[in-house]
């Protein structure tokens, strides 16, 4: 895990679970050895976190005073609670479990009556359980080729049940209760194809790097769009 990604989950960590929180948990919940959780807090406590407590005795992260508390309106944290509870539906558990972390992390730095509120929300969303299969290749490799812009072959089956090895430019994913959909410029076929992540068979990085052509190819793909829906003359 990256040294930023391991700072950003121990205080995520600091903040939601009951304090004081024993070094022992802490190491636990973020996967390090207790003398590296020692380093972080440090690290953590020199970039200005003001973070309570010592090895054991547990620890207590004090939010900065100064700092104004996190304020949303009830429509808002109604809203919020919605969008995560309808990620499962698009069949990307890390995703999921992402998004949970993050109203938790948010949800714990609200004022008292607001966290009330997001744990007693009116709205809620339901939908019937779909028999979509989930996609077999490793979706974290995917979504970091798309942000590093790095090139994937990839093993592919498409609609009419042919197998082919492609090599793409991973440009975007598309989420919806249907599909799960990766847009890339397909280097066999000079163009730009949508990918059923579900018959995506395997996937490894190529390693070459298509930066900085990703700007130009999604609004090559904007262009595309927009003519192939522009009235005619």
């Amino acid at each position: 895990m990256a040294r930023t990604d391991r700072l950003m989950r121990l205080m995520d960590c600091l903040r939601r679970l009951p304090a004081p929180v024993t070094a022992a948990r802490l190491a636990q919940e973020t996967g390090v050895s207790p003398r590296q959780l020692y380093r972080d807090i440090a690290t953590l406590r020199a970039g200005g976190a003001l973070i309570d407590g010592e090895a054991g005795l547990g620890y207590r992260l004090t939010e900065d005073p100064a700092l104004p508390p996190q304020s949303f309106s009830r429509l808002e944290i109604e809203a919020l609670r919605l969008a995560v509870e309808a990620l499962p539906r698009i069949g990307d558990p890390d995703l999921t479990e992402a998004a949970r972390a993050a109203l938790a992390r948010i949800i714990a730095t609200l004022p008292d009556r607001q966290a009330q509120q997001a744990a007693h929300t009116a709205l809620r969303s339901f939908s019937l359980k779909t028999e979509r299969p989930l996609p077999a290749v490793d979706m974290a490799l995917i979504r970091q080729a798309c942000w590093d812009e790095a090139e994937l072959r990839i093993t592919y089956r498409d609609l009419q049940d042919r197998q082919s090895t492609r090599e793409i430019r991973p440009l975007g994913m598309s989420y919806s209760e249907h599909s799960l959909l990766l847009l890339g410029w397909c280097l066999l076929r000079q163009d730009f194809r949508m990918f059923h992540c579900n018959r995506i068979l395997s996937a490894e990085l190529s390693g070459h790097s298509f930066r900085p052509q990703r700007v130009a190819l999604l609004r090559a793909y904007t262009r595309a769009l927009r003519d192939r829906h522009s009235p005619r003359a």
